[in-house]
């Protein structure tokens, strides 16, 4: 808030009144649902713009390192100066939410409740706090949907009435926004009203989060892939200790170079499975289960395998449809693509293809396509959010997804997720679990189903392992 906003004087008003008036309008739940999809550490350094007398930063407090409480009403200030006296972790920053004082990426995550619509310019307020933002930092709003209650402008100070969700969408994906999550805290603000005599006006509060990008991780990923295809074998490198992908079955990774802990990579194929694979394809997997366990494919079926790599899970899908099926694998990484077509043509596959593309833009037609699988791929993609929608898109009616991929217990801290140099271990981009079915269930699927699978290990005192998720296109 400045002095050229209009809330301002108002805030200035109420500030001694306002805990009261704000506990009619909404309660602690709305708090406690955007908390839920913070994924908070220990560690995180974390800020509340508009924090007004301290309702969000009272629940941030007690699960982070530090909190900076930002408002630009002195008089709210002082109210929550003494709301969160009892902590001891808190600093205080009468400041301007356009103009934040952090610098660049010191942040692990900026929350801004019922802040926007008191805000001038929204879009320059998300700007700015995703610039504070360090990479791998996740922004989380909560405001109230969009309205018609005009008076709300004059007898509240709000400059909008409310905002429309795919709006609060676009912003966040124009300030560079990733894996974005826009949805119901299914909780309301309720108000009414003096001079038009409207009384229980009840208005929904969603909430919105996004992760800030890491710079320079997906060409580190097609380099370190790359490399990875020109050799012999994978996992055959790695056993002699020449240094090979973290995605290559070997038994333990060890990430001392991150100081992050150790992870387990394990394959789910039967003796049988890798027998009906050519012996190169066999040799070289880079997974983290075996999707094609879940996907119970049928002859006939259409089947797109991203980020197909050596082949190995697409030439078994091949197996699974028969001649009359066909088998499309996706990947961005050209020494990836010539091995895998090559081996097709070496042993005789005429019901697949191999296709340069990006798992978040599928050279794919749209609803084309029975079943999509992936194995231990979308954690290497950055928005994975995109990457739901994009194969949901492909999708026909009824069709289904079925990946192996790794994912975290609970939160990580971030310094896990700073810097590119653990993304092609399949580790530093690996979603939350419930973050993963929740981007799911945005893109348009029913309600996914997950099963733990059989790599496991710990980064940074947190939890990973791999799951089989299956989800379906409505019909």
């Amino acid at each position: 808030m400045t002095t050229k906003n209009p809330s301002k004087p108002y805030f200035e008003t109420v500030a001694e009144q306002w805990d009261q008036i704000r506990g009619s309008y909404f309660t602690e739940a709305v708090r406690d649902a955007v908390i839920a999809r913070a994924y908070l550490h220990p560690n995180m350094i974390v800020a509340d713009i508009g924090a007004g007398t301290g309702f969000m930063s009272a629940g941030l407090a007690a699960h982070v390192s530090q909190v900076h409480v930002v408002d630009g009403s002195p008089a709210m200030l002082a109210a929550a100066r003494k709301n969160l006296a009892e902590f001891g972790n808190i600093t205080f920053h009468e400041a301007d939410g356009l103009k934040l004082p952090f610098e660049d990426s010191s942040l692990d995550a900026v929350f801004a409740n019922m802040y926007l619509h008191h805000c001038p310019d929204p879009l320059a307020a998300i700007r700015e706090m995703v610039r504070v933002l360090r990479p791998g930092g996740r922004l989380l709003l909560s405001d109230m949907d969009a309205h018609s209650h005009t008076w709300m402008r004059t007898e509240m100070a709000d400059i909008w009435l409310g905002f429309p969700r795919e709006k609060i969408h676009g912003w966040l994906e124009e300030a560079g926004m990733v894996n974005i999550l826009v949805g119901d805290t299914r909780q309301s603000c309720t108000s009414s009203s003096e001079s038009t005599g409207d009384k229980e006006v009840v208005v929904s509060i969603f909430y919105a989060s996004g992760t800030k990008r890491v710079s320079g991780m997906r060409e580190l990923v097609r380099e370190e892939y790359g490399a990875i295809a020109e050799k012999n074998s994978c996992c055959g490198g790695s056993a002699s200790g020449d240094g090979g992908s973290a995605c290559c079955s070997q038994p333990v990774i060890s990430l001392e170079s991150l100081e992050q802990g150790e992870v387990h990579f394990e394959q789910d194929y039967s003796p049988q499975e890798q027998a009906d694979v050519p012996p190169e394809a066999a040799a070289f997997s880079l997974g983290c289960g075996n999707p094609i366990a879940m996907a119970n494919l049928k002859p006939g079926e259409v089947v797109v395998d991203i980020g197909s790599g050596g082949g190995l899970d697409s030439f078994l899908a091949a197996r699974k449809v028969g001649p009359e099926g066909h088998v499309i694998g996706v990947d961005m990484t050209p020494a990836m693509l010539k091995r895998s077509r090559r081996s097709a043509k070496l042993n005789g596959y005429t019901n697949v293809e191999f296709r340069r593309g990006d798992a978040a833009d599928l050279p794919v037609e749209s609803g084309s396509v029975d079943v999509i699988i992936s194995n231990c791929v979308i954690n290497l993609t950055e928005d994975k959010g995109k990457v739901f929608h994009e194969a949901y898109r492909v999708l026909k009616p009824g069709g289904r997804l079925e990946i192996s991929d790794m994912v975290y217990g609970g939160p990580i801290g971030s310094e896990a997720r700073a810097a590119a140099a653990g993304w092609s271990d399949c580790v530093t981009g690996a979603l939350i679990e419930d973050e993963m079915l929740d981007l799911v269930a945005q893109a348009g699927f029913n309600a996914g189903k997950v099963r733990r699978s059989v790599s496991h290990g710990e980064v940074s005192g947190a939890k990973i392992f791999s799951v089989i998720l299956s989800a379906v296109k409505p019909e």
